[in-house]
């Protein structure tokens, strides 16, 4: 017998985390509704089309490929019942503001070559670094990422204490690099990927060194059609489990308790017997339920370190850019002013660190004949002033360091442009502080002290998301799911 049959839930958002926990529930026999206030799912995997142009609105990196086959297999499926792969070779390019230009490719071999350019012996050094990197990944994954260890007794056992021997857990990812690495830019390029988890080599514990195994030994891939086509490929498959779906449908507060909830929409009531939220978890508590029923108080989302917010121009631009790669990093040579700018002394970064995507370099469809489609994304603290003068100035400034040191100037040729910025992100998705991610990955907000699935207040509510573990990025968001639907189950199966 399912375990959840005759039992009906309410999924609130329709971010990736909520489209995951909505097809294990269904799976496991609820009757499933999920609402979303905007007017496509996907939540920050959200889509922008104009004049023939495609943009992904939000994340552009498929990593992990291990983690959407796992999911989708949980269901007797595969990925390519539902997009197609490519492997991306470059991975990603790196043009440093000094005029150097390095490209990271498929081929390990020649980016230890690379390597050795810089600092000799660097090449066997980062076969090391990767061992461990691989190590820390499959440890990590099966014991401390499948597994919600949301309370302190869970990691009191001797078998997480053996499993986690060996592990790098403590230390900066700063500290743990330098161990390997004294070139600067050799550093950067095996810290790249904190961006993703929303932290600086600083603060995000040297446990993340996991990111390079995903980097260099996974590979870095493209959906046919962009991350939205991985939205639509998990869309379909809860239609095909029997999940029902409501967009242009915010929720305006959730009342009650298991079995007698009330959501309350501009279309009408809704009563399910259990509610799942997938909207920023400050956003729920603070402004969809009553205070008695908040797990934290204001003071708790105040003093959280949140992950950065961003600027973002999405570009349709006549002609080729061939000096870009499908992935590409500008770097200044010294990235530390600007994670602070983030971190420390919030500001608009003077001399950014930023990424550009150009998916027309492999998918002709996302752009008209004869243009390419691009978009360019800062990384900036949450909760700046952002007014048009602002973005207009930082917009000028972005476009002439592009032309600076990629050679590619797009100024006169753009034919489509929108900016998505601090206060968009606060508007569309609801986020604190207009954080482009949520809850960053520092030492004391990483494993059981994100907050939990189950609501602390609440008898039959739930929570899913990047805010919860294991964390951010749309792999970590698909695994909430799962967890999520775990602790239903759990509770009432």
């Amino acid at each position: 017998m399912q375990p959840l049959a005759g039992e009906s839930v309410v999924v609130v958002g329709g971010g990736i985390g909520g489209l995951s926990t909505a097809c294990y529930l269904a799976d496991a026999g609820a009757e499933v509704r999920l609402i979303e206030k905007n007017e496509q799912l996907g939540g920050r995997a959200s889509r922008l089309e104009k004049d023939g142009f495609e943009f992904d609105m939000g994340p552009s990196w498929y990593l992990m490929p291990d983690v959407f086959e796992r999911f989708f297999g949980q269901f007797d499926r595969t990925p390519s019942d539902y997009y197609e792969l490519t492997h991306l070779d470059p991975h990603y390019r790196i043009f440093f503001k000094d005029g150097d230009r390095v490209d990271v490719t498929p081929d390990l071999e020649r980016t230890k070559e690379v390597f050795e350019e810089y600092e000799d012996g660097a090449g066997e050094t980062l076969e090391r670094y990767l061992e461990k990197s691989k190590e820390n990944y499959e440890v990590g994954m099966e014991h401390f990422v499948y597994e919600d260890r949301s309370r302190l007794r869970d990691y009191v056992d001797l078998d997480v204490a053996r499993q986690a021997r060996g592990l790098s857990l403590l230390g900066s990812m700063q500290d743990h690099v330098e161990n390997y690495f004294e070139h600067p830019k050799l550093q950067q390029i095996m810290q790249y990927t904190l961006v993703f988890l929303g932290g600086s080599p600083n603060n995000t514990p040297a446990l993340y060194n996991l990111m390079s195994h995903v980097d260099f030994n996974l590979g870095v891939w493209y959906p046919e059609g962009g991350m939205g086509s991985v939205v639509d490929g998990i869309v379909e498959l809860g239609r095909e489990l029997g999940v029902e779906y409501d967009t242009d449908r915010p929720a305006t507060a959730i009342k009650g308790r298991e079995g007698a909830f009330l959501v309350e929409t501009p279309d009408g009531p809704l009563r399910p017997d259990l509610v799942v939220s997938n909207t920023d978890y400050a956003h729920a508590e603070q402004d969809l339920l009553k205070p008695e029923q908040r797990g934290y108080d204001a003071n708790y989302w105040e003093s959280r370190t949140y992950a950065p917010s961003a600027f973002l121009l999405y570009l349709g631009v006549e002609g080729e850019v061939d000096e870009l790669a499908h992935h590409t990093l500008v770097l200044p040579t010294n990235w530390g002013q600007h994670f602070d700018s983030i971190f420390e002394e919030p500001a608009w970064p003077d001399d950014p660190a930023y990424y550009l995507c150009v998916p027309s370099e492999t998918d002709d469809d996302v752009a008209p004949e004869g243009h390419s489609n691009l978009f360019v994304l800062v990384p900036i603290a949450p909760g700046l002033e952002d007014t048009p003068e602002t973005r207009d100035r930082y917009r000028d400034e972005i476009l002439a360091d592009i032309a600076a040191n990629t050679g590619t100037d797009l100024r006169d040729r753009i034919v489509v442009e929108e900016q998505f910025s601090v206060e968009d992100f606060a508007s569309r998705y609801n986020s604190y502080q207009g954080t482009a991610l949520g809850l960053a990955h520092t030492l004391r907000q990483t494993a059981l002290f994100r907050p939990p699935h189950r609501s602390k207040e609440v008898d039959g509510l739930y929570f899913a998301g990047g805010d919860t573990t294991p964390g951010i990025g749309v792999p970590m968001c698909l695994i909430s799911g799962e967890l999520t639907a775990e602790t239903v189950i759990e509770d009432r199966g």
